[in-house]
């Protein structure tokens, strides 16, 4: 009884570790920015329900960093597949600008530099899996 007991005891800590959610964080690097002015304002998403808006994604995590250091960290995430898309919002009005014909006059990025043709990548294209520390370099894209 006392030998079950002791092995049960040893046992516990290993399956609170299996018990316990794994986390996983998300480092990003964003290149390529024409001017180190304004934020780069990101939405990470875990479907494609309002992609690549982040205006209408409610359930989006949404971000922003300084352009002058484009780097941001996201911990505490569930492993899984995300899609990223990002403006470069250079005069920080909170929103992409867009010319008289649509197109758009400031940056944007897509998570695996999804290549953008005739509008935004579908989010299956910008689709990664994250897990453990995941590094993801994005490429600012600018058309004006």
């Amino acid at each position: 009884m006392l030998k079950r007991m002791l092995i049960t005891a040893a046992c516990l800590p290993l399956l609170a570790a299996e018990a316990a959610p794994q986390q996983a964080s998300l480092h990003l690097t964003f290149e390529g920015l024409r001017s180190q002015k304004g934020s780069i304002r990101l939405c990470l998403w875990r479907d494609s329900a309002g992609y690549p808006d982040c205006a209408h994604g409610a359930g989006a995590t949404k971000e922003s960093v300084s352009a002058a250091n484009p780097v941001i960290d996201i911990t505490g995430l569930p492993p899984g597949d995300y899609a990223i898309s990002a403006i470069h919002d250079e005069n920080d009005n909170k929103k992409l600008d867009k010319s008289f014909i649509g197109m758009p006059t400031e940056g944007v990025a897509f998570s695996n530099n999804a290549k953008i043709s005739f509008g935004p990548p579908k989010f299956d294209k910008a689709r990664f899996h994250v897990e453990g520390d995941t590094t993801q370099t994005l490429r600012m894209r600018y058309f004006l």
